[in-house]
């Protein structure tokens, strides 16, 4: 009898058929509806493995619910969506796909970046109201790249990978992490900086650390207080580590320049999300690692998770030692 397995989302038939030559497979049949929890719970009461995704929530109370789960495989690089103590005391290994969107993620980020010192959206949009009348000496302009400072606040292989392509374009770029890397700052020409000294002292702030309990508020009033007026603040890891509340005040007041974000502590916002409100604003609907390159490949990482624990064996990205 082959185990069961179910996929919280509809994913590329060429990973289910994967999933299917060793498993029983039943599958929520949305792309871009998240699954209702009425049907997680009951589709998880026999799975023997789940294929989920950062919108899941898989608490303890839903892992209580599940009979014979033996793996949880998240398509992502974080796992704050699980209760990883929750699997581990119930023996249920727990899978990222960490890795394969480095590059991408690092892409987006100095994207994000660029539009964002140089008002593109903002600009886009000026052309497409029909507001573009005449040339005008300081119209729509922005802050410069090229030569500017920017800050690393979490040099882990995203925050090295945006650190090279900084170096392209010229730029001083500090970072501060938990722990030195004096091999990264040999090979990229980095400089280590207190996280106060890295935001009084940036042109741009681009956030990349985990969350964590620890970084959860990482940047509020205090932080956005110690950057320069015309410093702009980056942030493509997670929301809930950016104060959202403390970054409005700050954009409104012009404490900070400008702001672009990709996440957000509640996903999805609505078009009345206060940050929204505002034109020195960048914002994108969590597209960090959304290339189809890269989306493949963490679609086939998690199904190699999910199918290495469900043969019995330990799979090549586990988060967690279950007792």
């Amino acid at each position: 009898m082959k185990p069961k397995v179910y996929v919280t989302r509809k994913i590329d038939d060429e990973i289910v058929a994967r999933l299917e030559a060793a498993a029983d497979v039943a599958m929520w049949p949305e792309a871009d509806v998240p699954v209702p929890r009425e049907v997680l719970e009951r589709e998880i009461r026999d799975a023997d493995g789940l294929y989920c995704l950062l919108t899941d929530t898989i608490d303890e109370a839903l892992m209580a619910k599940a009979e014979r789960l033996r793996i949880i495989a998240n398509m992502a690089v974080g796992y704050n969506n699980i209760d990883v103590a929750a699997a581990t005391s119930r023996g249920i290994q727990v899978t990222n796909t960490p890795g394969v969107l480095t590059e991408t993620t690092a892409d987006l980020t100095f994207a994000l970046l660029m539009a964002t010192a140089r008002r593109i959206v903002e600009a886009s949009d000026y052309l497409r109201r029909g507001d573009w009348v005449t040339w005008s000496p300081m119209l729509l302009t922005g802050q410069d790249v090229y030569g500017a400072t920017l800050g690393i606040i979490g040099l882990g292989r995203i925050g090295e990978a945006l650190a090279r392509r900084a170096k392209a374009f010229d730029m001083k770029v500090l970072y501060c992490n938990r722990t030195r890397k004096p091999q990264a700052e040999e090979r990229f020409g980095l400089t280590y900086a207190d996280k106060d000294d890295l935001l009084r002292q940036s042109d741009f702030v681009c956030v990349l650390v985990p969350y964590t309990p620890d970084t959860r508020g990482l940047i509020g009033e205090r932080e956005l207080a110690l950057m320069k007026p015309t410093s702009v603040l980056i942030n493509t890891s997670r929301g809930g580590i950016v104060d959202e509340s403390a970054l409005y005040r700050a954009l409104k007041s012009g404490a900070i320049w400008a702001a672009g974000l990709d996440v957000f502590e509640r996903e999805p916002i609505g078009a009345d999300h206060p940050l929204l409100t505002l034109p020195n604003v960048v914002a994108l609907p969590h597209i960090g690692s959304a290339s189809v390159r890269t989306r493949m490949r963490m679609g086939h990482m998690a199904a190699d998770n999910l199918l290495q624990a469900l043969a019995g064996g330990t799979p090549p990205n586990l988060v967690n030692v279950p007792g």
